[in-house]
């Protein structure tokens, strides 16, 4: 059953080409409402009832809390909701919107991705730090919610009470986040109820070890964890702002029970390229981690679930896909690119632009649409969980698919330093201008930076390619640059060359062995280094392994076919074994070695020497036959027979 669109022009503001759309997405569409939340609410009502509520999509979303209540009053299932007003309808272009429209009904009707969701139990523990009388004070407000310790520098601000508890002591460490918090405590003094007058204490002790589910941070010193306010459980405000720590008290008295953290990151360790035989090489995600979520654990990197923020520099970053964003996956965040471009294309539209932004994102379109002139008939906004996790490859899939160019609106609590790493990659895959980051706050800005502005010449022939982050960015660097050649790309970047200086490689091949994505490889008959460009990973690895310092990287990538297949970087006659003509070795490398040894004593014995030209099977079998082997024992002795025992006998 086709699903049906609920269309509503709010009131006269906006103009809906019913029939445009039917035909344009193949969905159900009547004419649109006027009033659809107020005085037209029975055909909301006869949506709903009639035929299945879960194939009706309502075009409005600022009214969805009426129609969640209105779900619930009938007993069904609540409707998909779709923002075609602010997003689209309301614009100060006078172009037609109907692409637009399109192209935003057909991404709503793509399947939701499954969430992920790890249980975090809080039983309500919570440790305050800060000064006292602001410590004292929040405990008094949470100790009927939480059960509360506080933590004091000084022993005489111990209170004459024993409504909460209160230590003495330095917090010298703490780790963990929302359920699971552990600190380290030194000077540590615990509080003797009994007795008569002020409270005693126990004598102070370094290193003691405390559990809880919350800290509520009062004082002026720096905060505890890096990118603190993504920390759940972490709560910090200023001593000095009454109405900072009334939101943080209040935040405070809530977080008790189970709650359901998303698992932001999926990793695959055999494709991490971190670390090879105590050697390291990627080292890209632990370096854009703002909150210290990712670890190294040996060959590869582990993620703390319960400290990881989801902000998705990670996912951009990593050159394997070791590491991938799954709230939601990369795969969908493609599909969605995809769709958006195919259907604006086919409802008609040319050269669509796009805007990837965040919820901070969407709240200014939603300004610029009532009170100024929204966004441009062809800029289609593209709302992500995590801008961040919209690296290079996720750029490069929506330019071959389609769009002109595109932008990224990040929120307040977006990584710049990454965001832009990603955009200058981009850009040179991409060239021409092609993708651009928009960072204001001002919804008046934001849609004077997108009208009227030149649009480059989107790709001749769209493509929409499947597979590996890897392969989708080279796909659409070919439909871009369908002469071919080779895009310089800059430092760091994932893509690359393997450069070899042949006058100081000896061909030992120590980078073939630790290469985690295969491109370096070796010939089994041959003394040859090979490469593949496709593969390479820009890791490290191999040049960090390399006895000679013999190799250095060129970042760039290779649009021609030669990049996937073999070439060689360096190659070498092989030596003939001196006893029975097996190749083997490196000939230049067992002249040398013979050349050198040559003079020692303990080669002056020419044998010896010839040993070393042999292959491995001659050189055993010489050594086996060797008068002087080292491994030859005693003469067995001759096996006594009969007849020796007899003639024993007749001797005496």
């Amino acid at each position: 059953m086709a699903k049906t669109l609920i269309t509503c022009d709010c009131l006269g503001t906006q103009t809906i080409d019913a029939a445009g759309l039917a035909k344009a997405t193949g969905l159900q569409v009547s004419a649109p409402c006027s009033a659809l939340c107020t005085a037209q609410i029975d055909r909301a009502v006869t949506a709903l009832t009639e035929g299945d509520a879960g194939d009706t999509i309502f075009c409005c979303t600022q009214e969805a809390r009426t129609f969640q209540a209105l779900a619930e009053e009938l007993e069904v299932e609540a409707p998909a909701l779709l923002d075609l007003r602010d997003r689209a309808g309301w614009s100060a272009d006078p172009a037609p919107k109907l692409a637009k429209m399109s192209a935003l009904a057909a991404e709503a009707l793509l399947p939701a991705a499954p969430e992920r969701m790890l249980d975090v139990t809080s039983h309500g523990l919570c440790l305050i730090l800060g000064p006292a009388e602001a410590a004292l004070e929040a405990a008094a407000q949470l100790k009927d919610h939480l059960g509360v310790t506080v933590l004091l520098e000084r022993a005489e601000d111990i209170p004459d009470t024993r409504d909460f508890d209160v230590i003495v002591g330095r917090l010298r460490q703490a780790k963990g986040a929302l359920g699971q918090f552990d600190m380290t405590i030194d000077a540590l003094q615990m509080v003797d109820p009994g007795g008569r007058g002020s409270f005693t204490l126990s004598a102070p002790r370094d290193g003691g070890q405390s559990q809880c589910d919350v800290i509520l941070d009062l004082r002026r010193a720096p905060p505890l964890f890096p990118a603190h306010e993504k920390r759940e459980g972490y709560l910090r405000a200023d001593p000095n702002h009454p109405q900072a720590v009334a939101a943080a008290v209040l935040a405070a008295s809530h977080l008790t029970g189970t709650f359901e953290k998303p698992l932001y990151i999926r990793v695959e360790p055999l494709l991490c390229a971190h670390s090879r035989a105590g050697q390291t090489g990627c080292t890209r995600c632990l370096d854009l981690c703002p909150t210290g979520a990712i670890l190294p654990d040996g060959d590869h990197v582990t993620i703390d679930p319960m400290i990881c923020a989801g902000c998705g520099a990670c996912s951009s970053a990593c050159p394997s896909g070791a590491v991938s964003y799954d709230a939601p996956p990369v795969d969908m965040t493609m599909r969605r690119v995809q769709t958006l471009a195919k259907a604006y294309l086919d409802a008609g539209g040319t050269a669509p632009r796009l805007l990837v932004h965040d919820a901070h994102g969407a709240e200014m379109i939603r300004l610029s649409a009532r009170h100024g002139r929204g966004l441009p008939a062809d800029v289609i906004p593209l709302e992500m969980s995590a801008i961040g996790a919209f690296g290079h490859a996720e750029a490069m899939a929506a330019l071959g698919a389609g769009f002109a160019a595109l932008t990224l609106l990040p929120g307040p609590g977006a990584d710049r330093d990454a965001m832009t790493a990603q955009v200058a990659l981009a850009s040179a895959l991409a060239g021409g201008g092609r993708v651009a980051v928009l960072d204001t706050s001002d919804p008046d800005a934001l849609s004077d930076a997108l009208f009227g502005v030149a649009v480059p010449a989107p790709v001749t022939t769209p493509v929409r390619p499947m597979g590996t982050r890897r392969q989708i960015t080279r796909q659409a660097a070919r439909a871009l640059h369908p002469e071919g050649g080779t895009l310089p790309l800059p430092e760091g970047a994932p893509y690359g060359a393997v450069l070899v200086n042949t006058e100081a490689c000896t061909l030992c091949l120590s980078c073939v062995s630790l290469c985690p994505s295969g491109a370096l490889g070796d010939n089994p008959d041959l003394p040859q280094l090979r490469f593949q460009e496709d593969a390479c990973l820009q890791c490290g690895l191999c040049a960090h392994v390399c006895p000679e310092d013999a190799i250095a990287y060129e970042p760039r990538l290779n649009l021609d076919e030669s990049a996937l297949s073999q070439e060689i970087l360096n190659e070498e006659e092989p030596f003939a074994c001196v006893e029975c003509g097996t190749l083997f070795g490196v000939k230049s490398t067992i002249d040398r070695i013979t050349e050198k040894l040559q003079s020692h004593s303990m080669f002056a014995d020419g044998e010896r020497l010839r040993m070393i030209q042999m292959c491995d099977d001659c050189r055993v079998n010489a050594q086996y036959h060797a008068q002087n082997n080292p491994m030859t024992g005693a003469p067995r002795p001759r096996p006594r027979t009969t007849d020796d025992y007899l003639s024993k006998r007749r001797d005496h």
